[in-house]
C-alpha cells in the first residue's frame, strides 16, 4: 500500500518530502533506514522515495512503520559524485536527483532531500526550481553547535559558490537573518561577517564593501549587525549568523566536523585509560551521551539551500541512518513553519534592497566622475 500525495504535498494530513535514495556513499539501505527512523518518531510525515523501484520497494517493505507512507518514482539513473554538474544538467532527466526535485518543482512535496553530489544538486535545483527573483546567488545555510540559547548559529555560504562579492555577502545576511527567524524562532537575529579580525582596517576590498551594505541595511530588514567576526565566533555567543563565501566556510565547516569527531575518540580513549578512569566513565554516562549529542554532526545534517523557488536540504554523502533522519526532520520542521513562503517574500525585499545598493553605487560613480 503507498500513499498518494496531492499537489499540496500532503496525503491525509501529512508533510511529503521527497527523498532522493541513491548517491550516497552507503546506498539505498540507510537512505531507507533513515526515512524510517522519521517515520517512527513522526507520524505527520510521508515520502516520496527516489531511485530503482524494484530495490527501493524490496527495502521499504523491510521496514514496517512505512506501510502506507512511501510513494515510489523509479528512476534508473544515478548521480554519481564525480559527475560534472554540466553533464548532469544535460544528460541527467532520468537520474533519481533530478526526479527529487521535480516533485517539488510540481508541488507533490514541500522540501527535498539528496546525500549526492553537491554541485550537481545545486546545478539542478537552480535548473528545475529556478532562483527567486533578485537572487544573483544561492547559498547554503548548515547549522554549527554554539553557545547560544538556541544551541546552534546558522553559516552561510557553507560551499554553494566558492566566490562571493559584496552584493552577495549582503544577500546572504538577509537570507540567513530570515532562516534563522523563521526556522530558529530569533525574532531579531544578531549577523556577523567573517574576517581574519574584527578591526574595521583589516580585510580584503569586498569585505570592507560588504560590512558597510549590511550595516545599512541591518534596521530595516530586522536585524542586528555585529561586524567582522572570527572563525571562533562561529560556535561562539557574539552572533546567530555568520555570513562569508563559499571557499572560507566550507573549509570552516569541514574543519568543526573534524574537531568534533578528534574530541569524541579523545574521550573515549582517556576513559578508557585505567580501571579508575573506565569507572568514572560509567558514573558520567548521562553527561557524556549528552555531550557526544551536541557535537555529533549527524545530528544537524543538512545544508538548506537558500534563494530557490522551493525546499532543498543537501545530505552529507557518508550520512548514516542517524544524518539522513535529520536531514528529513529539517525538511520537515521547515515545511511545517511555511519557511520557504516567508523567504520569498524576505528576498522581494532583498531583490529591492539590491536596486537600491546598485543605485546609490552608480551615483556615487557618476559623481566621482564628475569631479574629476
Amino acid at each position: 500500500m503507498t500513499a498518494q500525495p496531492d499537489q499540496t504535498g500532503t496525503a491525509t494530513g501529512k508533510i511529503i518530502i521527497s527523498v532522493d535514495a541513491m548517491g550516497g556513499d552507503a546506498g539505498p539501505s540507510v537512505v531507507v533506514a533513515g526515512i524510517a527512523n522519521s517515520a517512527e518518531k513522526n507520524p505527520e510525515l510521508g515520502f516520496i522515495l527516489h531511485g530503482p523501484e524494484e530495490t527501493l520497494r524490496d527495502l521499504v517493505a523491510k521496514r514496517r512503520v512505512l506501510d502506507g507512507r512511501v510513494v515510489f518514482r523509479d528512476c534508473p539513473d544515478i548521480v554519481t559524485m564525480e559527475d560534472k554538474p554540466s553533464q548532469v544538467v544535460r544528460n541527467g532527466k532520468n537520474t533519481s536527483m533530478w526526479s527529487t526535485l521535480e516533485s517539488v518543482r510540481t508541488g507533490e512535496a514541500t522540501g527535498a532531500v539528496s546525500c549526492g553530489n553537491t554541485g550537481a544538486l545545486m546545478a539542478l535545483s537552480m535548473l528545475r526550481l529556478r532562483r527567486l527573483p533578485g537572487v544573483t546567488r544561492p547559498a547554503i545555510a548548515i547549522l554549527f553547535p554554539s553557545r547560544n540559547p538556541q544551541g546552534f548559529n546558522v553559516l552561510l555560504d557553507a560551499g554553494a559558490d566558492i566566490r562571493a562579492d559584496a552584493p552577495d555577502l549582503l544577500q546572504y545576511a538577509l537570507m540567513g537573518a530570515s532562516y534563522a527567524r523563521n526556522g530558529m524562532h530569533l525574532s531579531r537575529p544578531r549577523v556577523g561577517l567573517l574576517n581574519v579580525g574584527t578591526e574595521e582596517h583589516k580585510g580584503r576590498a569586498e569585505l570592507k564593501e560588504a560590512q558597510a551594505l549590511i550595516a545599512q541595511y541591518a534596521e530595516p530588514a530586522n536585524f542586528e549587525f555585529v561586524g567582522f567576526v572570527e572563525g571562533s565566533d562561529i560556535p561562539g555567543t557574539r552572533c546567530d549568523v555568520i555570513v562569508t563565501d563559499g571557499f572560507t566556510g566550507n573549509v570552516a565547516i569541514k574543519t568543526g566536523e573534524g574537531t568534533a569527531r578528534m574530541i569524541a575518540s579523545l574521550l573515549r580513549e582517556a576513559f578508557q585509560y585505567s580501571p579508575l578512569s573506565r569507572l568514572a566513565s560509567l558514573l558520567a554516562v548521562t553527561s557524556l551521551r549528552r555531550l557526544s549529542k551536541r557535537i555529533d554532526p549527524r545530528q544537524v545534517n543538512g545544508g538548506v539551500f537558500l534563494g530557490l523557488n522551493g525546499t532543498v536540504i543537501k545530505s552529507h554523502g557518508s550520512a548514516d541512518a542517524t544524518g539522513v533522519s535529520a536531514a528529513i526532520k529539517l525538511a520537515f520542521t521547515l515545511a511545517r513553519s511555511g519557511f520557504a513562503e516567508r523567504l520569498a517574500a524576505r528576498v522581494a525585499s532583498v531583490a529591492e534592497l539590491t536596486q537600491d545598493v546598485t543605485k546609490t553605487a552608480d551615483a556615487a560613480a557618476n559623481k566621482e566622475q564628475e569631479s574629476n
